[in-house]
């Protein structure tokens, strides 16, 4: 299972040896296991990486590799004996990549950032159904069971306390309110439990609205949006209105991040634009939140002494005068120091970003 410890596993796994990166699409709906392990053996073939890490890595789809699963990420460092192995639930595009000393993960950051962490509210009056997703799998699914709440009856002549009378209708409101108690601090305790980082909310408008406001300022402030359906559905219906709903909402947010981003930039406050003044804030350490375009991919130098990061015409570090060494893309190593301090990386599609060269940050200061 790809979590963020693992991934902060193969972050910090650097080698004296080429490491090979294999993503590989297995999505039944658009071939077999024989359609993958052809093209498998055509990608290795074009890249001709080391011999004990191209065995390593056919064994695995050989022996262990169900194909059951909608794609697969590999990581093999034979010389070093390293090997890591991740079914995914969701689509990933095939590659191959051979690196100098570390995993490729960057395909795996953009799968963390739009289908990690969801968890799912379903709400009525009388409990809730609550779902853990990540990478598009069910982790977890708890119900939660209040009391039963007596369906009151409009207009009538009953007298205040008698069933179906007002009286009915006072504690019937608070067995709700008391339901929705029940239900919030239970959602807050399981998604907790979970790692949840998005929240959603099913329901009638009226039941999401009076759950959210039940729920801890913390969980309120994590709602993507909420949608209507049934108390009944099935898992799988709920995880695709969920990632439907959510991949919606997570456009808007990146938009408003991208947006306050540049505004900070332009008023040389907490935002960096752009290669040159994004990797110039990472190299001070002031980097909070990297914004990459989706698909970047940009060759530069690195500074093997200190790690600085440049694109321009430098001949040497301008922070400690050693000599620079190509590497095919900046983007990537950039991500993985952000990682590394603790902070966040995120792949957006916004097409602003992209005008101003496809990088920015928002700063710590």
């Amino acid at each position: 299972m790809l979590t963020k410890n693992e991934l902060q596993k193969l972050l910090g796994f650097k080698a004296q040896h080429p490491v090979v990166s294999v993503y590989l699409n297995t999505d039944p709906a658009t071939g077999n296991a024989d359609t993958y392990r052809l093209k498998l053996r055509t990608m290795l073939k074009d890249a001709q990486p080391p011999e004990d890490d191209s065995r390593a890595i056919q064994r695995y789809f050989q022996q262990e590799y169900d194909w059951g699963g909608r794609s697969v990420a590999v990581f093999s460092c034979a010389a070093e004996g390293f090997f890591r192995a991740y079914p995914i639930a969701v689509p990933l595009r095939s590659r191959l990549r051979i690196s100098p000393d570390r995993p490729h993960v960057k395909p795996l950051l953009r799968l963390l950032d739009t289908y990690g962490h969801y968890g799912v509210a379903l709400i009525d009056q009388q409990g809730a159904r609550l779902f853990a997703f990540h990478l598009g799998e069910l982790q977890a699914q708890e119900d939660v069971h209040g009391e039963s709440v007596q369906r009151i009856k409009q207009g009538g002549s009953q007298a205040g306390g008698q069933r179906g009378g007002e009286g009915s209708a006072a504690i019937s409101k608070e067995a709700v309110e008391r339901n929705m108690k029940t239900a919030a601090k239970a959602a807050a305790r399981f998604f907790k439990q979970h790692d949840v980082r998005r929240v959603l909310i099913g329901g009638t408008e009226e039941n999401s609205a009076h759950f959210r406001n039940h729920l801890p300022k913390h969980w309120q402030s994590l709602v993507m949006g909420t949608f209507p359906i049934s108390m009944a559905a099935a898992y799988s219906e709920v995880l695709e209105k969920a990632l439907e709903i959510g991949e919606h909402a997570e456009r808007q947010r990146q938009a408003r991040l991208v947006e306050n981003i540049i505004t900070g930039a332009l008023k040389g406050q907490n935002g960096a634009l752009g290669l040159d003044d994004t990797l110039q804030a990472l190299q001070e350490g002031r980097v909070q939140t990297l914004l990459i375009q989706e698909g970047l991919r940009t060759p530069g130098k690195r500074c093997p002494e200190c790690n600085y990061l440049t694109t321009g015409d430098l001949e040497a570090c301008p922070y400690c005068n050693h000599s620079f060494e190509a590497v095919p893309d900046v983007i990537e190593i950039a991500s993985q120091r952000v990682l590394r301090a603790h902070g966040e990386v995120e792949f957006v599609i916004d097409q602003t970003l992209e005008s101003h060269g496809g990088l920015g940050a928002l700063l710590r200061y």
